[in-house]
């Protein structure tokens, strides 16, 4: 496929579309709120699946065999279309979506193709110069939610289980300490301790929620604090401050990058044959340096047996935080797709 494609990318927060072609990359990007259960709190998970559909087909150009590429922010069998669940869009519900069956149903007229957000991300930065080096790539997006994936760039290939999974480590079991106190927090799927209950974007405000329930003196005294009361947002007031190092957004950072910490530690220590980790995501990317050094600290204070005893860079030379763009890898699976 060489023809211009309109490419979506689905996320928890935002829907975001444009146009790609391999010659002139993306480009007339544009971008509208989501349609999840915070947002639309009266809609049952059908119904916010129902109105997300519906947001889809009106992207879809009116010309005949038109290409769209969905990039979509959840967990997907990538075999066969099917979105099993996505916590921060319908939250605990969990009936199966069929997206590529219902959108092809819609809108015979289209070309689709649709892949897991993650995976979009991973396409793109394997095609870039910064792993024109590495075989095995692994990407993480730190986000609303929390996922992975791991590409052979020799092939090309992502290995897939025979759910056509890959990577869902924001739905693993996590544990978190504040000030060396356990606690456990509900994930957004319902369940409680998982990664992404503590380590994704609305995690790690409900951690610092806990903070400000259990420290009020501390949280009182912080720039965070102030940055909340003169109306900042979570986001924006949370990266200011931890830019400027006040020192309860820095102790924040460390509780919610550790359980990531344990993830990427095991990881490596599983498959030595990963030339490269990047983070990404909006968390990852907001913080940049702050937030892989956060990373780099807890796999220096606990680092894999041996390995970091006797080449002390081999962790940090291979992690790094990319803006990875879903919307260039979605237009990317699309080619390959068309390839077949």
């Amino acid at each position: 496929m060489t023809r211009t494609a309109t490419v979506i990318d689905v996320g928890g927060t935002h829907v975001r579309w444009a146009k790609w072609s391999p010659a002139g990359g993306v480009y007339d990007r544009r971008s509208s709120p989501a349609p999840n259960f915070r947002r639309h709190p009266e809609l049952s998970g059908l119904q916010l699946q129902e109105r997300l559909i519906n947001s889809i087909c009106e992207l879809a150009p009116d010309q005949p065999n038109s290409v769209v590429a969905i990039s979509f922010g959840a967990a997907l069998n990538q075999l066969n279309g099917t979105v099993y669940a996505s916590a921060p869009l319908w939250g605990d519900y969990d009936a199966p979506l069929h997206l590529s069956a219902a959108l092809s149903d819609r809108r015979p007229d289209v070309q689709w193709h649709v892949v897991n957000d993650v995976t979009a991300a991973l396409l793109h930065v394997a095609s870039l110069p910064l792993c024109r080096q590495d075989r095995k790539v692994m990407l993480a997006t730190i986000s609303t939610g929390i996922a992975a994936r791991t590409i052979d760039r020799s092939t090309m290939r992502i290995p897939l289980d025979a759910n056509g999974l890959q990577g869902e480590i924001g739905h693993l079991p996590a544990s978190a300490n504040l000030f060396a106190q356990p606690f456990v927090l509900n994930c957004d799927c319902g369940k409680q301790g998982h990664l992404a209950a503590y380590s994704s974007g609305p995690g790690i405000e409900r951690v610092a929620n806990i903070l400000r329930e259990q420290y009020p003196q501390d949280w009182d005294r912080s720039l965070l604090a102030l940055h909340i009361q003169d109306g900042a947002s979570w986001e924006h007031a949370f990266k200011a401050s931890v830019i400027a190092g006040d020192s309860l957004a820095t102790n924040l950072l460390a509780v919610v990058t550790a359980p990531v910490a344990d993830v990427l530690r095991t990881a490596l220590c599983l498959d030595p044959d990963l030339d490269r980790i990047v983070l990404t995501g909006g968390v990852a990317v907001a913080l940049g340096d702050h937030y892989r050094n956060a990373i780099l600290q807890h796999l220096s204070n606990q680092g894999l047996y041996l390995t970091s005893k006797y080449n002390p860079n081999w962790v940090a030379d291979r992690i790094v935080v990319w803006d990875a763009d879903c919307l260039f890898g979605a237009g990317i699976a699309a080619q390959m797709a068309g390839a077949q």
